[in-house]
């Protein structure tokens, strides 16, 4: 794979080689988040089974073929691209397909590349990331208490996160903290993880849990509306709306007592799919059109039929022509199965 040079010079920013790609309601896909991965070193209990099946390497898609498969979505107008897993930085050799897409910074054809990571690998990473092109990465972090982190992840440690987080701040990486909201388990540390996050310059958003996949857990029981949190944070702190957007579902406010951005994630409170411009790729080449439904296409036979990106991009065409409008996720005592079956680590968080 390409070796590049890690100096930075102020990039160009070219114009699409191919038609953009367009769905039915007109929004032009300039975002994708791809999945390396579907292995993950924690079990978070919102996410996945303590016993997973995870898939077998045959079926995932090469480095290579990542790489290939990110450069035809930024040929067609994509501007951001997400790196997710599972946890995206315990495959093998990943730097290498970083250090490969990084190119695309160079030239200007790509304006961000970044992840969504546990934080568990970040402390060995995150210089290499930032001298990649690497500004701005999202960390996973539910609780700072040590003891209930343990207990949400299974296996995680916490000692690690923290040691990632502090390396990504000292290479000059833009830390976000990203909190699923779970009633009943980490509600009473919203405001404390806040502060703490606002303290060292990081935003932190609030997620709703999403009924992806089947686990031990029931839903109804983790799911705490974020409409909630909002109305308790209101009595406590002054929350401005502010006109801020980071390519993804987020909506923003600041604090005004700390200075800080506060975002919430809300698709099943607030259905956020009005302006989706995202697709997702998971790491055996499906690409689902909406997180919230299960049409997909598959783009690892057209990868592998031929050299030519030919039928790549017919097959991402026709892909983009059924992205429906909307998501439909419901969390309440009468539904019981999961909206989609796969689980989140499938999909590419």
């Amino acid at each position: 794979m390409p070796t590049l040079p890690l100096a930075k010079s102020e990039p160009r920013r070219p114009e699409p080689t191919a038609p953009p790609l367009v769905d039915p309601f007109g929004r032009m896909i300039t975002y994708v988040r791809v999945s390396v991965t579907d292995r993950c070193d924690m079990r978070c209990v919102y996410c996945m089974s303590e016993d997973m099946n995870f898939l077998p390497k045959r079926d995932l898609l090469s480095l290579e073929e990542l790489d290939r498969l990110c450069t035809a979505f930024i040929s067609r107008g994509v501007r951001k691209l997400r790196i997710t897993g599972g946890e995206p930085l315990v495959r093998r050799n990943i730097m290498s397909l970083f250090r490969a897409l990084s190119r695309h910074l160079d030239s200007g054809a790509l304006s961000e590349l970044t992840l969504t990571t546990n934080g568990s690998q970040l402390a060995d990473h995150a210089d290499e990331l930032a001298a990649i092109g690497v500004r701005r990465i999202n960390v996973s972090l539910d609780t700072l208490d040590p003891t209930k982190f343990r207990a949400i992840t299974r296996w995680g440690d916490h000692a690690r996160v923290m040691a990632g987080v502090d390396a990504a701040q000292k290479a000059g990486i833009a830390v976000k903290i990203n909190m699923v909201a779970l009633q009943g388990v980490n509600d009473q540390e919203i405001a404390p993880m806040l502060e703490w996050a606002h303290g060292r310059g990081m935003d932190l958003t609030l997620i709703e849990v999403m009924p992806l996949g089947k686990i031990e857990a029931e839903r109804a029981d983790q799911f705490l509306p974020l409409s909630l949190v909002e109305a308790r944070l209101k009595e406590r702190y002054t929350l401005r709306e502010i006109d801020f957007k980071t390519g993804g579902p987020a909506r923003y406010v600041r604090i005004a007592e700390t200075g800080g951005r506060l975002g919430f994630i809300t698709p099943l409170t607030h259905n956020f799919c009005e302006g989706c411009n995202r697709v997702r790729v998971t790491c055996t080449g499906t690409l689902y059109m909406c997180l919230g439904q299960d049409d997909a296409a598959d783009l690892r036979a057209p990868l592998r039929a031929s050299a030519s990106d030919e039928l790549l991009h017919e097959a991402l065409e026709a892909a983009i022509a059924r992205k429906p409008k909307g998501h439909d996720f419901i969390i309440d005592r009468s539904q019981t199965k999961p909206a989609v079956s796969r689980h989140m680590s499938v999909t590419g968080g």
